[in-house]
């Protein structure tokens, strides 16, 4: 006989209640990459828009900047951490393959027993994150989720690679995604196209070097990237992705208050924004000047600070779109706590 099984009763709508962000301490003008490669500051402000990033630290780990973010977001929401009944961590650059780090997030934050899980979707990873936590609260398996992008990817950076050198930032951004009478976190639009995941990779596994004897030549693991080919498909293809993502939402671009896609690359963004045919009066995010490209941290990185500095209030309309390696993609319409 089959039993009839008991229905979840979540809340009917999900939202951002609070942000958070951290950004190392040390700061590194392009002035210092351009003493391991062949460029110059020009060169690099054009190619990017990038003129200084954050690196972390010995101290600064990977799980001790995401406490600071995820501490900060839970005060900006307003919670207790014992109300979090889910930790779901986006990264790339967390080196123990288990147990994942939202485990220990979790327990440091105080937050008793959450389901807790790391991600792993490169610069698509906090808006995955995201989706997974609003699937969560609906389905009223937690009634908040903390969700945390964070990245040391100073530790995958070949600083002799004349393409790649100057990107990459380190820093962490964190939500707290919780119950909403109304929806506050519009239909996802993601996927991935696996027949490019060549075009952004690590240079070689972890275990290349298992069997050497001879690590004379070794190099350290690095992300590299075939840059115009990532150019090309995030300007044409993701803006398709962004207009799809505004549609299920059914928001047109003149009800956008806030664009914030993933800090790859300004002259990404300015391509997205003109595509999209944005108005003037859309804030957008260009946090990658300062911060760099951080992947799975940028786009709550770059919200915390718009809200911080005023260019962006809480209940206004933002389209997130996160796009990278796999090449995986995301995009989603949500209202900004």
């Amino acid at each position: 006989m089959t039993a009839k099984i008991r229905p979840s009763q979540g809340a009917p709508h999900a939202r951002i209640v609070g942000v958070g962000g951290y950004r190392p301490s040390r700061v590194v003008p392009n002035e210092e990459i351009l003493k391991h490669i062949d460029s110059s500051d020009e060169w690099i402000r054009s190619r990017s828009g990038i003129t200084t990033r954050h690196w972390a630290g010995p101290d600064e780990t990977v799980a001790e900047m995401a406490l600071d973010a995820a501490g900060k977001a839970i005060a900006d929401a307003g919670i207790s951490a014992e109300q979090i009944g889910g930790v779901i961590v986006s990264t790339v650059s967390h080196f123990k393959q288990t147990p994942a780090v939202a485990t220990e997030i979790g327990h440091r934050i105080g937050a008793g027993r959450p389901a807790a899980f790391d991600i792993s979707a490169g610069c698509a990873g906090f808006t995955y994150g995201l989706t997974l936590a609003k699937g969560l609260v609906v389905a009223g398996s937690a009634e908040y989720v903390l969700v945390i992008g964070v990245e040391r990817l100073s530790d995958l950076t070949d600083l002799e690679d004349r393409a790649t050198a100057f990107l990459f930032g380190d820093g962490a951004g964190a939500v707290v995604v919780g119950p909403a009478a109304e929806p506050g976190i519009g239909p996802t639009v993601w996927g991935s196209e696996g027949d490019k995941s060549e075009t952004i990779k690590q240079t070689v596994p972890w275990d290349a070097y298992r069997d050497r004897t001879d690590v004379s030549d070794i190099r350290y693991p690095a992300i590299t990237q075939e840059g115009q080919t990532v150019f090309r498909w995030a300007v044409f293809e993701m803006a398709k992705v962004a207009q799809r993502a505004l549609d299920e939402a059914g928001v047109s671009p003149e009800d956008l208050d806030v664009f914030i896609p993933h800090q790859a690359n300004m002259r990404i963004i300015d391509s997205m924004v003109k595509t999209l045919k944005l108005p003037e009066q859309v804030t957008v995010a260009r946090d990658v000047e300062t911060t760099g490209n951080t992947s799975a941290a940028s786009i709550p990185l770059a919200m915390e600070r718009l809200l911080a500095t005023g260019q962006a209030k809480s209940g206004d309309t933002a389209l997130l779109i996160g796009f990278g390696a796999g090449l995986a993609y995301a995009a989603t319409v949500v209202n900004l706590p």
